[in-house]
Parts: structure tokens; sequence; C-alpha cells
């Protein structure tokens, strides 16, 4: 099992849980967060006054899938999300040992 985390720009969430649902995805996590990358933030004008955003909105997606379909994931989040441009994110993959499903007991693959 994958632990499949990717942070995104907000405004591609819909459309990346749009394309994570056509494919099988049953569930996500989502969190509004805030960080930077090569970036480093940027500038802004409030009421004539300039200053310094060093940090960027950005949307964390976890999602947590059996083996045979972690790449197909991966690369989905990847093309559903790319604009082309500074800032479109990471996506990080992580080998998940256990899952419990609170409600029935049920462990491995079969509680996802």
């Amino acid at each position: 099992m994958k632990l499949i985390i990717a942070a995104i720009k907000p405004f591609k969430l819909e459309e990346v849980r749009e394309a994570l649902t056509a494919i099988g995805v049953r569930g996500m996590m989502v969190s509004e967060v805030k960080g930077f990358g090569s970036q480093s933030g940027h500038t802004e004008i409030y009421r004539g006054a300039e200053y310094a955003v060093n940090f960027v909105p950005k949307i964390k997606l976890e999602v947590a899938v059996g083996d045979a379909i972690a790449d197909e994931v991966v690369e989905t989040i990847g093309r559903t999300a790319r604009t082309g441009k500074i800032g479109d994110g990471k996506i990080f993959v992580l080998d998940v040992e256990s899952v419990l499903r609170v409600r029935t007991g049920e462990t491995g693959e079969t509680a996802l």
C-alpha cells in the first residue's frame, strides 16, 4: 500500500478530484496549507503599500491506495494539476505498513 501526498494549486482541486474518482479512487483527505518552494513567495500591494507574501496557499491531498494503482494515481494527479507554471506543486509517495478501518475492524488493502 502507498500513501500519496500531493501539494497542488487550490483552483486545481476539483479537477484533480474528478480525475481521481474516474480512475477508481474512493477517498482522500484534503487540507488547506501554506508553503513555499522555488517560487519563494511573492509581493502584493494592499491599500497602496507593498508587502511580501512568504507563504503561498496550497491544497494538500492525501490518498491511500493499493500498490497496483499507485503509479496511475501519481500520473493522474501530475497530469491534471499541471499548469506549466512555477508553483504547480510536488507529489510524494510513501509506503504504508498497515491500515485499520475503525468501523469494521478490517485491515490491509481491504480497509482502504
